[in-house]
């Protein structure tokens, strides 16, 4: 059983192995993230802090695609999901960021919740086809692959360089403060 603290946000375990830290610590970043986006609505999730033009709305959709990037693109080689391969991405590298602006925060947090629900589902297959060190489909231009291992590293300092984000512009709103 996980530990859960007062804000929902599941308790990286003390003493795991290496797999169970990294995706400890990923779900304890991915619950951080969902808290500074609860109970806001469309003005809480458009609101963006000083010169930055971030929204919560923005990086929920953004952290969606990353999430569905590594997790599925990069690590079991899959083509993009229907929302993002409709895409013109040389077009429009940002399109994740700014497209949220049309979207609610409830079609963005299902977005988020059930590309999180499918990652989860991936790492588990990849887990039990080779470990943390299972190596991606998809390769750098090189050829080179990346381990699922550098991967999952990569997503908590994703998720912990957002939190960051999200946590001032939360403040901004609302003054909700906190990791």
């Amino acid at each position: 059983m996980t530990d859960v603290d007062e804000h929902g946000r599941p308790e990286p375990p003390y003493a795991g192995d290496e797999v169970e830290t990294l995706l400890g610590f990923l779900d304890f970043q991915r619950g951080t993230f969902e808290w500074k986006c609860s109970g806001l609505g469309p003005e809480g999730f458009r609101a963006t802090v000083g010169a930055s033009s971030m929204t919560l709305g923005g990086m929920v959709k953004h952290l969606a695609w990353v999430e569905d990037h590594w997790f599925s693109r990069w690590l079991h080689g899959n083509e993009r999901q229907p929302l993002w391969n409709g895409v013109d991405w040389q077009a429009d590298p940002d399109w994740d960021w700014h497209s949220a602006a049309h979207d609610t925060p409830e079609q963005l947090l299902v977005l988020w919740k059930d590309t999180v629900a499918r990652s989860r589902a991936l790492v588990a297959g990849a887990l039990a086809d080779g470990g943390p060190a299972r190596l991606s489909r998809h390769t750098w231009p090189d050829g080179r692959p990346v381990s699922l291992r550098w991967m999952l590293c990569h997503l908590v300092e994703e998720y912990a360089r957002h939190n960051g984000h999200a946590d001032l512009i939360r403040e901004s709103i609302d003054g909700l403060t906190g990791e």
